[in-house]
């Protein structure tokens, strides 16, 4: 049975459409429509209930060392508040999972993992830590709200002093008040633009959310559901675990590789990255060109044969016109090819285009 997050209640007031996602029930829209959640996020500010995701925090004398088995990226060089994006690999190269990594001290750190992912991810870890540390899942005592837009910043101003802002993009203020809220508050976010992740007590997170909506009435701020989240992400080129990485693909594969540090000593996966050889496939996007929409696992074809196929796919609302993610032969993965993508056997025109599709103006 499914679970409900602390903000179930919300997402019923505001006539959210509840379905069940990742064992639990989120909305994936809201009246307003996936359309309108999508560009709210693009050009001003939306908020989403992410407290399905998954917290585990490890601390002790051996944290570090076992972070750094445990992950491809570089950690031992990150300071306390700093956030840092990396795959979990087996021993074959494939990914477990992709995951973020708060220091919150030398000895202390807090990952945040793919709520579909929880409990697989938990029982991979312990069964690979050694030494002297703790090993916990804090996940239900977490909610988890994400501010996103170019109006973000803007909106948590009125709620919160200054120094609770953290400055650079994934760095984190450990303990701030926020409308009155103790948060974690994070520079992160999954949709291509500016924004915060907040973290607090599940007791506390309706007045959290209730005080964002209301101080971000005037930037136009909206509630806003999977379905957004979904579009946000692939328009910005951002992959997802079961559709671009799973545990039979290597984070070369699709375009990771500045989160694998093969120089580190040693992490779980990097003999079987090495033993794949020279990476044959590429994560690549791709332009539809002809009527249709690939959603995913769409045969892709160039000179009549079949190159790859799609991991993820929409028409995006930002840029209006559909696009895909796909895993290809390296031979065509080049920006300008013409392929072919079969959608319920009809062929369609499409073309390779780089990542991500969209990307977000830089302030001046």
């Amino acid at each position: 049975m499914e679970k409900k997050t602390p903000l179930y209640e919300c997402h019923v007031q505001s006539k959210g459409k509840i379905v069940p996602f990742a064992g639990y029930l989120l909305p994936v829209q809201y009246e307003t429509g996936v359309i309108v959640e999508h560009m709210a996020v693009r050009t001003a500010a939306g908020l989403f209930d992410v407290s399905h995701m998954g917290e585990v925090l490890i601390k002790g004398k051996d944290a570090l060392q076992n972070i750094q088995k445990l992950v491809t990226n570089d950690c031992s060089k990150m300071y306390d508040g700093q956030v840092k994006y990396s795959p979990m690999c087996n021993e074959t190269g494939g990914v477990v999972d992709d995951l973020l990594v708060y220091r919150i001290s030398s000895e202390e750190y807090l990952l945040v993992i793919n709520a579909a992912n929880r409990y697989k991810d938990v029982k991979w870890m312990e069964q690979h830590i050694t030494g002297e540390l703790e090993l916990k899942d804090i996940s239900d005592d977490v909610a988890q709200i994400a501010l996103q837009g170019p109006k973000s910043e803007e909106i948590l101003r009125k709620v919160t002093d200054e120094e609770n802002i953290p400055s650079k993009y994934y760095s984190f203020v450990r303990s701030g008040l926020v409308a009155g809220v103790l948060c974690l508050i994070s520079k992160t976010g999954y949709t291509g633009e500016d924004g915060f992740e907040l973290y607090c007590k599940p007791e506390d997170v309706q007045v959290l959310w209730n005080a964002l909506l209301e101080a971000g009435k005037e930037e136009g701020i909206i509630p806003c559901g999977l379905g957004a989240r979904d579009t946000l992400r692939l328009e910005a080129g951002m992959p997802l675990y079961g559709h671009e990485m799973d545990d039979t693909i290597s984070p070369l594969e699709i375009g990771l590789g500045f989160a694998v540090k093969m120089e580190k000593e040693d992490f779980i996966g990097k003999d079987g990255i090495l033993s794949r050889g020279e990476v044959k496939r590429t994560r690549v996007g791709i332009k539809i060109l002809g009527r249709g929409i690939a959603r995913e696992k769409c045969p892709i074809y160039a000179e009549d044969q079949m190159i790859g196929e799609t991991t993820s796919g929409t028409h995006c609302p930002y840029l209006g016109y559909p696009v895909a993610m796909a895993i290809v032969d390296s031979k065509y993965s080049s920006a300008g090819t013409k392929v072919t993508v079969e959608v319920r056997g009809r062929k369609i025109e499409a073309e390779i285009i780089d990542l991500p599709f969209y990307k977000k103006e830089k302030a001046k």
